[in-house]
Order: C-alpha cells, then structure tokens, then sequence
C-alpha cells in the first residue's frame, strides 16, 4: 500500500500512527495492495477554504475525502481487488484537538485524528452516514476497524468514541 501523509499543518502529530491506521484500515477492507492514498494534514485556514469551496459550509471541518477511482471493497473473499488511486483524505488537527476534548470519553488529538483517519478511508470507499442505516453501518465499522487496530497495537483503555457529524 503506497500511503503518504504530508503535514503542512506547522503542528506536530502521530503521522506514523496515521500511516498504520490508514495501512490497517484499508488491509481490513481487502483493498488491493498496490492502492495508493494521500494523507494531508492542514491547519483551520486552509481546511476552511477547503470546506467552503466544495461543501458551501462555513468554518473548518475535521476530515474531508476527496476520492479518486472510486474503488470499493470486493463483494466476496474470492473476488481480486482491483488496484487504483483511491483519493485524498484531508485532516485538520486544530478540529480534531477540539473534538477529542469535547468527546464523551475525552481523548487526544492523535487518538481524534486516528478516528477521522479511518472515517475519511470509509468515506474514500463510498460510506457514508446520511441516513440512519448508513450512520449505522459506517459507524459500527469504523468502530470495529479502530478496536482491531488498537488491540494490534497493544493499546489498552477505551477506543475513542465517534465524534464525526
């Protein structure tokens, strides 16, 4: 899996851990080995123009997908994945400090940005949490995705709680 994570954010985070989760979450999603995703990590200036210019909302948002071949998760344990650019995940740590602080658990920015790492990865392969049934799926395989990889991890206490609107 070809992964970059490029931080233009000027704040020091976990970029290895969000190369893992990225890694893990797209293993766990049979996405083909030779897939390639681009991690980028900004500041609330730069995610707010992002926001505004593609989702007509005001203010910075936490995580945003931009995907690219639309590449999804085979249908079956037979089926060959295909292989392809999978797209760009945006990560704004200014958001995802704010978010974990505010979380019913309460967790850091790195745990946070984990979390949303996983999300944009969902969102990459056409999740989503518009309706009930969708919140549901997305969420619980979020959930699951981030247990795995923290008990792979060695990772002990409670996993963060979603805090993706």
């Amino acid at each position: 899996m070809a992964i970059d994570v490029n931080n233009e954010s000027g704040i020091d985070i976990d970029e290895r851990a969000v190369l893992d989760v990225a890694r893990y979450a797209l293993a766990r999603m049979r996405i083909h080995p030779l897939s390639e995703l681009s991690v980028i990590v900004v500041d609330a200036d730069a995610m707010e123009q992002l926001h505004i210019q593609w989702m007509d909302l005001p203010g910075p948002t936490d995580v945003m997908s931009f995907p690219m071949d639309e590449l999804r998760p085979p249908s079956k344990d037979d089926d060959e994945p295909p292989q392809g650019l999978l797209g760009d995940i945006v990560l704004c740590p200014e958001v995802a400090k704010k978010q974990g602080e505010e979380a019913p658990t309460g967790h850091s920015m790195d745990e946070e940005l984990q979390l949303l790492t996983v999300h944009g990865v969902l969102h990459l392969l056409g999740y989503d949490h518009e309706e009930a049934d969708e919140r549901a799926e997305m969420f619980g395989l979020q959930a699951a995705i981030i247990d795995g990889w923290r008990a792979e991890q060695g990772l002990t206490g409670p996993s963060p709680a979603p805090t993706v609107r």
